[in-house]
């Protein structure tokens, strides 16, 4: 854990010079040089600022503190910057590292942000002032002891909360989780209109319609991997929105998620291509509605396919179809064996090392297939990528 003292040390010009002038080295090689001004701290920010290059550039630029757990727990500067949020003041109620609180500030002219770790405190408000930011007010308290006592109102509340029990287990129940948002509701509804929660990707989304309605409910991924799951509160109606980060976003009624499959025979298809629809647009049970249009779908956790290229830009990873095969080893074997096989599977139970061996394949990317089950029936499907 990073101390105050610790804090000092790494502020000192004499740390930032070592820090910055070993900035590309490897973080061992700096904990074991016997030139390097308190080489073990110097050591674990150089590691940390590393990784942050991409997830959080603007700390890694301005050489900010980094205590490691904080770092592991925050949003990336990506994601944190694109929540739909601005206004005159907003309470950020979990500050953390701060990179909402950053986000956050570019958008509303006063930003209070609660955190109730001093230390934790400390490395935000320094940060602040190295990234020039100036309108952030980082009060030491817990979230539930301020909202109970501030008579302040907020255009907006922004909530993270803490996902980790005090074993370490990783909880998705909002009860569960800290502060207790639903149990903090009526009092925050009293200091700000709407309220905008952050939840593990795992939160299901007709549950916060349930329990916050009406509710906009945005499910986020980046690089084909779900993110985050957020809930603003105070909409004027149910919405679902996608937001697929590089990509676009897409917005669905409640009632989307409820669209029924493809009712078509998937036998003698005449498919073409095959899409690989976006994470996001499968956490939100939504990948029917999107796809149904242009393409046949039998489930929400599965392949789209058409027999033409689809008329609009979608969340989806696109392939031409080489052959479908029903799967039978022994028949397959003569095609795959000693094949590197890459294998990309939906709504199948097979896993790919089982595949591979009953194929006599190798790990690989000679060839692609897709596997996946449709009307109980299972097919490797040899595909290729559309370069456009």
């Amino acid at each position: 854990m990073m101390t105050l003292n610790d804090q000092d040390i790494l502020r000192t010009e004499e740390v930032r010079r070592a820090i910055d002038e070993n900035i590309e080295r490897d973080p061992a090689k700096i904990a074991l040089s016997k030139g390097v001004p308190h080489a073990a701290l110097v050591a674990t920010q150089v590691k940390y600022l590393q990784r942050a290059r991409r997830k959080l550039p603007a700390l890694y630029e301005a050489r900010c503190i980094i205590p490691p757990l904080a770092f592991e727990q925050c949003s990336s500067q990506e994601s944190a910057r694109r929540k739909p949020l601005a206004g005159g003041a907003v309470l950020d109620m979990t500050c953390g590292l701060g990179i909402d609180t950053m986000a956050l500030a570019e958008n509303f002219e006063r930003v209070v942000s609660i955190e109730r770790d001093e230390t934790l405190a400390e490395v935000v408000r320094y940060n602040m002032s190295l990234l020039g930011i100036d309108n952030v007010e980082v009060i030491t308290a817990s979230s539930e002891e301020y909202v109970a006592t501030t008579t302040e109102h907020f255009d907006w509340v922004f909530v993270d909360p803490d996902r980790r029990s005090e074993q370490g287990n990783k909880m998705v129940c909002m009860e569960d989780c800290s502060p207790n948002i639903l149990a903090l509701m009526p009092r925050l509804r009293g200091i700000s209109r709407r309220v905008a929660i952050k939840l593990s990707p795992m939160f299901d989304c007709a549950e916060a319609f349930r329990l916050l309605a009406p509710a906009e409910v945005e499910v986020v991924s980046i690089g084909g991997e779900c993110k985050e799951l957020n809930i603003y509160t105070g909409a004027e109606r149910n919405l679902l929105r996608v937001a697929v980060i590089g990509q676009g976003e897409w917005e669905f009624e409640e009632q989307d998620m409820a669209v029924m499959p493809s009712e078509e025979s998937f036998e003698d298809g005449g498919w073409r291509y095959l899409h690989i629809v976006d994470v996001a647009l499968q956490k939100a049970r939504v990948a029917i509605a999107a796809l149904r249009p242009y393409a046949s779908i039998w489930s929400n956790n599965g392949f789209a396919f058409s027999r033409e290229e689809l008329p609009v830009a979608l969340a989806v990873r696109s392939y031409e179809i080489v052959s479908i095969e029903r799967y039978r080893p022994k028949e397959l074997k003569r095609r795959y064996k000693g094949v590197g096989l890459d294998i990309i599977k939906r709504d199948a139970q097979l896993s790919v090392d089982a595949v591979r061996r009953a194929l006599g394949a190798r790990s690989g990317s000679e060839v692609m297939v897709a596997l996946t089950t449709i009307a109980g029936e299972t097919y490797v499907i040899e595909i290729k990528q559309i370069i456009k």
